[in-house]
């Protein structure tokens, strides 16, 4: 079985939430140790979380600081982060990644295991809601240069994926909803 990675992107100061998504809480967890929760238990290994702005709070809270990237560049958008992230996979001996992002609570294991599954250097997997294409994202290893080649802005790998005709959605509204949170009131009851 493929050894798939968890790249979890963390990075971005949460302009219109008021402040780092990393550090929101909900239920008494802050959304970086919520999601990789979510990773450990979809057994993606290792797990890598891209960090920015407030870089040194976010590090404190995770459970092993060494899981930590920062993406120097990190105000230039998710692509900077993505970069930094797939660079830092290249040193270990995933086949594959899921990338996750932090600010997605409705996301949850099952969801990342449902997408990952059967992962290898080839794979370019997304998550889908009621057919609407979401995340997480699950890109082979073969593809990691070419992305990180192209990643630039907030689009991430935005344009690159919407250009794949290799591209398996993988439906997961059953799941959960895959709904970001941009602004407080965003967060779920």
């Amino acid at each position: 079985m493929a050894e798939v990675a968890g790249l979890l992107l963390a990075a971005g100061a949460g302009r219109r939430f008021g402040g780092p998504k990393a550090l929101a809480v909900l239920d008494g967890e802050p959304f970086v140790v919520r999601s990789l929760s979510v990773l450990a238990e979809a057994d993606c290994v290792p797990v890598r979380v891209v960090l920015g702005a407030s870089a040194a709070r976010v590090r404190a809270l995770l459970p092993d600081p060494e899981v930590a990237v920062v993406a120097e560049d990190w105000e230039s958008g998710m692509g900077a982060s993505l970069r930094a992230g797939l660079r830092a996979l290249t040193e270990t001996d995933a086949e594959a990644a899921v990338v996750h992002l932090v600010d997605l609570p409705g996301v949850g294991a099952e969801v990342v295991r449902r997408v990952a599954d059967g992962a290898d250097e080839n794979t370019v997997a997304r998550a889908a809601y009621d057919g609407v294409p979401g995340h997480p994202v699950v890109l082979g290893r073969r593809w990691w240069p070419e992305i990180v080649e192209g990643a630039s802005g907030d689009k991430g790998a935005r344009d690159w994926l919407r250009a794949r005709h290799d591209l398996r959605l993988v439906e997961c509204g059953d799941l959960g909803t895959g709904n970001d949170v941009d602004r407080r009131e965003d967060l779920p009851g």
